[in-house]
């Protein structure tokens, strides 16, 4: 087994689940984790033989069954389903190539009599992604020019800025000053957004979570404590989309 890779566990009669399995060097015994969107991941110490690990696995089968059962479903991008655009919920419609759609483009907005709607083009099965495409490049165009206003109003420069799905964290600010966020950030509030670019353009100035890095966010004017709980209460359901 090498320093990562994957293997699969039988739990229950009918159900095989991928376990990411990483090495750590920090790590003091095996530990099997479980996050909010059913991915789960083994974590083995330094020297830690594969039929060890297989057989720690194996003794946890019953434990990773039961807490699996407690993952909400995955909310599919499809027609009539709705997604928060914004933290706007929207719903889905498909629009076979016509007219219209080639004035318009793949995807686009349109407020309906009930309410606002997420137009895709194109065959059926293109959907998802095309929908999840849009969905990045909104995300990304929108936090870089988020990040570029605060760190000028900070008096600092962004490098790059990239949109990931990352699932640990919203977003990070490298020594470089580089920025990466995910980009299920789009699904949240505008408020929300604006706190999570300030957040890490603020690391650009204080590269920890010092008080003086507390004052910076909230100089740049951000809702942080509202935009807190609503990540602690709703962050985990942006995952379930797509």
């Amino acid at each position: 087994m090498s320093a990562t890779g994957a293997m699969q566990l039988s739990v229950g009669r009918d159900r095989t689940v991928a376990v990411n399995v990483r090495r750590s060097a920090r790590a003091q015994r095996l530990i099997l984790r479980l996050d909010q969107t059913g991915t789960v991941t083994l974590v083995l110490p330094i020297g830690v033989r594969q039929a060890e690990a297989e057989a720690f696995l194996a003794a946890h089968a019953g434990w990773l069954e039961s807490r699996l059962a407690r993952v909400p479903e995955k909310l599919a991008f499809v027609p009539d389903a709705g997604v928060p655009y914004r933290g706007i919920e929207h719903r889905i419609r498909h629009r076979p190539t016509g007219s219209t759609a080639r004035r318009r483009g793949v995807v686009w907005l349109e407020q309906a009599a009930d309410g606002p709607e997420i137009h895709v083009a194109g065959p059926a099965e293109h959907l998802p992604r095309r929908l999840t495409d849009w969905l990045k490049a909104e995300a990304r165009r929108d936090l870089a020019a988020r990040a570029r206003l605060h760190a000028a109003q900070l008096g600092r420069q962004v490098g790059r800025v990239t949109v990931r799905d990352t699932r640990s964290r919203w977003g990070s600010c490298s020594s470089k000053g580089d920025l990466s966020f995910c980009w299920r950030l789009i699904l949240a509030p505008d408020y929300v957004i604006d706190y999570v670019v300030a957040h890490e353009a603020a690391h650009l100035v204080e590269m920890n979570h010092s008080i003086r890095f507390w004052r910076l966010v909230d100089q740049l004017g951000v809702e942080r404590q509202r935009a807190q709980r609503w990540l602690k209460a709703n962050g985990p359901r942006l995952h379930r989309y797509g």
